[in-house]
């Protein structure tokens, strides 16, 4: 039986599990839009913008762990999707975009929305195609599928020109995938599983550095036995977060350049280092050459071509961390070592740190402090909800200030730190996860970038919570310019800020307001108990304040910039009304 390029998509996405793809049709890709429409297996997400349906199938995927789903049309619709792949691509997140694309025969002619998104995307796609005859594309989905979700996960892209999807042909389905040279390595090699255990056994001062991968390999368990196991405290990265409980007896909470205190002295201190799903980012290691200087560092990962990138490593084991951390357990397990005697000193150390320099902040009476605002949401939320972020000091506050229980609880832009993710993500993450509570929290400056989703959450129904921390300043970049540029502001205050509650309002959401410290908890309530709309929480928080600890850019990680260390007071800005 013979079936449009566009039935056969649609039926390939059904063989894969798709129950919701985000989108924008446009003129090409109408004869997939024409078959959807009467469609009762897949739902389509209509967003208002291309950028936004590629983080919203972001947030899908990482609240989920199934691979997200979009579909845009060619040209523009094509090239608006661009940040969205990079970040997807930056932090190891499954997806597969289809793109729209002119008729093969007007292919590199200049035609009417015209681009050449595969070459646009190659640098930014774990693999993109064109598929030019459609024969070839059932097995290109099937494909690109299998390539998105195994071995280190990403981003892939197919390019459908219109012809392909407006032409007949027999549908033909491949069960298995078999893909020349792309066979991604599951098991470690034993004797490297023995030797780390060894590691392990010898070393006294141990930390284990738990990254994104934890979380993309459904690890959390597995490092959290470890850790208990052989008495090994943890820190985690920004990605990291909810790879271990925070509240762990054992947590150290996030490392790196707004890490906490003892996590990134103990890292500076450790005699080993178990690195776990992770990249050695720079904002992890800071000056490269100064990191972890007496540790040995063994370095687990799925992805062979991120082990030595950084940072130097004496035992490398390429693997699925799941799979390769069951080894070290069963060795471990073997051992029967004393692990609470070995490690005591190392643990009260530690503890000494965390009482030295804690988290902190200075509460005020009369002015709301944004980090107040995170923990009054950990509080109320008890600890579950899932939370999104943008980009900035509000991602940072998140980050120190909710301690994540259980994976796929952290959704942010890591790698590339896109502004604008954090709302589209949440939408993303709620229809993933309908039961449960999400919360982007948000800049002033950040959530303006992809504002206009107000209106999918709207039509959808989608309680999705926003809790904007309003300083009327680019946060980040401002507390940049005052401790490292002479505190000359150059273009980060907000000259005009929007009535964020007028904004929600006319969308059709619900806006409420916080100008006071006591006023705070009445707003959270009152937005988690709305069910069928979303929420923007506009809070005006200190303008003054900044994220701390931080290590300023080529510092070695324990050499931290705290509060009360500032040496001059930061020059009288204006406050924004």
């Amino acid at each position: 039986m013979k079936m449009s390029g566009a039935e056969i998509l649609i039926e390939c996405l059904k063989r894969e599990g798709v129950k919701h793809i985000f989108g924008y049709p446009g003129g090409v890709v109408l004869n997939i839009f024409d078959v959807l429409y009467d469609e009762k297996d897949i739902e389509l997400i209509l967003t208002r913008h291309e950028q936004g349906a590629v983080h919203a199938a972001d947030g899908y995927a990482r609240a989920s762990g199934r691979t997200g789903v979009c579909i845009v049309t060619s040209g523009p619709g094509a090239t608006n999707t661009v940040t969205g792949i990079a970040t997807a691509s930056m932090d190891s997140i499954p997806l597969v975009v289809f793109s729209g694309q002119v008729p093969t025969m007007l292919i590199g002619n200049d035609a009417f929305q015209e681009a050449d998104i595969v070459g646009i995307t190659r640098p930014c796609t774990k693999h993109n195609y064109l598929v030019k005859d459609i024969n070839d594309l059932a097995r290109t989905v099937r494909e690109a599928f299998h390539i998105a979700s195994t071995g280190r996960p990403g981003p892939v892209l197919i390019d459908l020109p219109k012809d392909v999807t407006a032409g007949t042909a027999e549908f033909k389905w491949p069960e298995q995938v078999s893909i020349r040279g792309y066979n991604p390595t599951y098991h470690g090699n034993k004797w490297m599983i023995r030797q780390a255990a060894q590691m392990i056994a010898k070393s006294k001062k141990p930390v284990i550095m738990a990254g994104g991968g934890v979380v993309l390999s459904g690890a959390a368990k597995e490092v959290k036995e470890l850790a208990e196991a052989a008495t090994i405290p943890v820190t985690t990265t920004l990605m990291g977060l909810g790879g271990f409980p925070g509240s762990h007896r054992l947590s150290m909470g996030m490392l790196g350049m707004h890490g906490t205190y003892y996590a990134n002295r103990a890292v500076q201190d450790a005699d080993l280092l178990i690195g776990i799903g992770v990249r050695f980012d720079d904002r992890v290691t800071g000056r490269t050459s100064a990191f972890a200087p007496g540790a040995k560092i063994i370095h687990i990962d799925i992805d062979p071509t991120s082990i030595r990138k950084n940072v130097r490593v004496d035992l490398p084991v390429v693997g699925d961390v799941r799979n390769v951390l069951r080894d070290i357990l069963k060795v471990i397990r073997e051992q029967k070592g004393q692990w609470e005697a070995v490690r005591k000193s190392w643990l009260k150390q530690i503890d000494a740190w965390k009482k030295e320099k804690p988290l902190s902040y200075t509460f005020d009476k009369k002015i709301i402090k944004p980090e107040f605002v995170v923990e009054k949401i950990y509080e109320i939320s008890r600890g579950r909800a899932i939370i999104c972020t943008e980009v900035g000091q509000n991602q940072m506050w998140a980050a120190q200030f909710y301690k994540y229980d259980e994976p796929r609880q952290w959704l942010s832009s890591g790698g590339l730190g896109t502004m604008g993710y954090g709302f589209p993500a949440a939408i993303g993450a709620q229809i993933a996860c309908p039961g449960k509570l999400v919360v982007d929290i948000a800049g002033d400056g950040s959530i303006q970038m992809n504002i206009q989703e107000l209106a999918t959450a709207v039509v959808n129904r989608l309680p999705v919570k926003v809790a904007i921390l309003n300083n009327g300043y680019l946060g980040m970049v401002r507390q940049w310019q005052e401790l490292f540029f002479r505190e000359r502001y150059s273009h980060t205050r907000l000259d005009t800020v929007p009535d964020f509650v007028k904004v929600a309002e006319a969308y059709g959401a619900v806006g409420l307001r916080a100008v006071k410290p006591p006023e705070v908890e009445p707003v959270i309530r009152e937005a988690f108990s709305i069910k069928d709309r979303p929420v923007f929480m506009d809070f005006i928080v200190d303008w003054r304040e900044k994220v701390f600890p931080m290590v300023p850019a080529g510092a070695a990680i324990d050499e931290m910039i705290f509060d009360e260390e500032e040496k001059k007071p930061a020059k009288k800005l204006k406050a924004v009304k």
